[in-house]
């Protein structure tokens, strides 16, 4: 018996629709899941040892930012090899924002410079997010050396050539390129020692191993604390506010080492762009906090956000300015 031609029509109608839900479920299943998905935890990746200052600073801000995003935030530190390690776990990681690296400008200005085993282009592989602080690096030196200024310093270095030597965050590394600047620029006859962070070449320089350093304020100040250290300088255009009483390198007579210092979040290429907007908020929401702004004072830090745009263009502007000095000191790639 033949259907009739109404109940025909309805199976159709039936199909019509059913096909409809589940495409119209195959859309939404395709749509992406709202960022951050409740529970995942996002990791901000350093390339430095736990215990320094910039990895407070990052145990800071994560704490703060996974209230504001409601999701849990952790550090995982990755030191080694002039933050190499951790720039190209970032550059590997899936660009969806649960990965993102606090990385001080030498990572994306230095190191493409300096370093003959970075394989990155700081401006194709990684998603500028915000900028996270501003502070200078200081020169500080061990109090078994008697100086109290730079010229006293270059005039002890010189009385023993070859015998004093400088610590560094790392070969490639802003307190490198300082300290080879200095070094280049007085007619210093002195040893570099490279460490894995601020927090490794402490131990040395307190202990007298090192006798002077280009070190983050933070930890120059820390180190001043315990009456081991002096410090002698701002590397920086302009004297610090938090450190109005010491001088900069320009001050006393030695040039080219006057940059200042920051450091800015990132995350792998391609990004999507509301994900970026979503952490760019919250960045800027922590970093504006006055918690914030006073823990990062403390170390003669200024906590301070950006836009994307405006971090992309402060990197293009520091890598040409290292790009500079570089050339003038004749460096090439190690």
């Amino acid at each position: 018996m033949k259907a009739c031609a109404c109940t025909i029509g309805r199976r159709r109608v039936a199909a019509w629709l059913g096909l409809g839900l589940a495409l119209g479920g195959t859309a939404l299943a395709a749509e992406p899941a709202p960022f951050p998905e409740k529970g995942r935890t996002i990791r901000i990746v350093l390339g430095l040892a736990a215990g320094g200052a910039s990895d407070a600073q990052a145990r800071f801000v994560a704490h703060k930012l996974g209230e504001v995003l409601q999701t849990p935030v952790i550090v995982e530190n990755r030191p080694g090899a002039s933050f190499i390690l951790a720039t190209e776990e970032v550059i590997r990681a899936a660009p969806d924002g649960y990965t993102v690296m606090y990385a001080p400008s030498s990572v994306v200005a230095q190191n493409p410079q300096t370093l003959a085993q970075v394989r990155y282009d700081p401006f194709k592989d990684l998603t500028p997010i915000s900028l996270g602080a501003r502070g200078p690096l200081v020169l500080t030196v061990h109090t078994s050396v008697p100086a109290r200024n730079v010229q006293e310093l270059v005039t002890y270095i010189k009385a023993n050539p070859g015998k004093m030597s400088y610590a560094s965050f790392g070969t490639g590394t802003s307190s490198h390129i300082y300290g080879e600047a200095f070094a280049r620029q007085a007619g210093l006859d002195v040893v570099h020692v490279p460490y894995k962070g601020g927090a490794d070449a402490a131990k040395d320089f307190l202990a007298g191993r090192v006798q002077y350093y280009f070190d983050a304020a933070p930890n120059a100040i820390q180190n001043t604390a315990t009456g081991k250290v002096r410090m002698l300088a701002v590397a920086a255009p302009k004297r610090s506010p938090m450190l109005p009483d010491v001088p900069t390198m320009s001050e006393q007579g030695v040039s080219g080492v006057d940059m200042a210092s920051w450091l800015g979040f990132y995350g792998p290429a391609r990004m999507p762009a509301p994900v970026v907007a979503k952490l760019n908020a919250a960045l800027a929401q922590v970093l504006a906090m006055p918690a914030t702004r006073d823990f990062f004072r403390q170390g003669a830090y200024e906590a301070e956000s950006s836009t994307p745009q405006q971090l992309a263009d402060l990197t293009r502007t520091t890598y040409d300015q290292w790009a500079d000095t570089i050339r003038k000191l004749g460096l090439t790639k190690q």
